[in-house]
């Protein structure tokens, strides 16, 4: 008994490093892939010589980076529409990603390839962080790449704020009612890795991704809306438990 014990153990920390690791190495590819959706956009648009003006950060905190465009110089004035295409070209990418991704995974081949429908959920994972960073927790902010799609188009930041609520919520929905169940099947989750994956995905979408950035990077009334975070990993961990509760047996 001890001995399996012992095993069992041994087996939850690998299961988890292994999907830190493969968290973290999407991560950096997801900010590159940021980065330079700004960069080549801009370049395309005529407003840069090259797409390599991404100026490089840290790839675990994810602090440091840049995309190297100028705005204030390019755009002095708002109402310039290629400010907004510039500032708003990767979070089109993360929708599009979502979107692409949770199409995926709820194909009846998916689960097949029990690897690579793990990597895929991280995959939607990471992008839906970034969205819920941007759409959620920065839509009245006045600069970075909500602030440059709503001065690029001069509209109100309700409308990007209110239609990311909705894109979240039912990307979240998806995510938790669809996939997560198959998730189960697929890799053959104990209620120990179960529990493991559901908390480290509202970890990682909700605080490291995003509330914890907020906090720690907007000194003004912004850094208020990282909260939020705190409110959705709970809200994730207790949805998951009420959905994964055993229905009572009818009479």
């Amino acid at each position: 008994m001890i001995r399996n014990a012992r095993d069992a153990s041994w087996s939850w920390i690998k299961f988890s490093l292994a999907t830190v690791a493969i968290y973290f190495a999407l991560q950096a590819l997801i900010i590159l892939a940021h980065e330079h959706a700004h960069s080549t956009t801009a370049w395309l648009l005529g407003f840069s010589r090259t797409p390599f003006t991404v100026i490089q950060g840290n790839f675990v905190t994810m602090r440091g980076w840049d995309e190297g465009v100028p705005y204030d110089q390019l755009f002095p004035a708002s109402g310039n529409p290629a400010e907004a295409a510039i500032g708003a070209m990767p979070l089109l990418m993360h929708v599009t990603f979502v979107v692409v991704s949770l199409s995926l995974l709820e194909l009846p081949k998916a689960g097949k390839r029990k690897a690579l429908f793990y990597i895929l959920y991280w995959f939607v994972v990471i992008n839906l962080a970034e969205l819920v960073a941007y759409l959620l927790m920065r839509p009245f902010a006045g600069s970075g790449d909500t602030g440059r799609f709503n001065q690029g188009l001069a509209i109100s930041p309700w409308f990007l704020f209110v239609g990311g609520i909705l894109f979240l919520l039912i990307a979240c929905w998806v995510l938790l009612f669809r996939v997560m169940p198959r998730l189960d099947r697929v890799v053959g989750f104990s209620q120990r890795l179960h529990k493991t994956v559901v908390w480290m995905t509202a970890f990682f979408m909700f605080l490291w991704g995003s509330g914890i950035r907020i906090l720690s990077l907007y000194p003004d009334r912004q850094w208020k809306f990282g909260l939020i975070g705190l409110a959705g990993f709970a809200g994730w961990v207790l949805v998951d438990r009420l959905r994964s509760s055993p229905k009572p047996a009818s009479l």
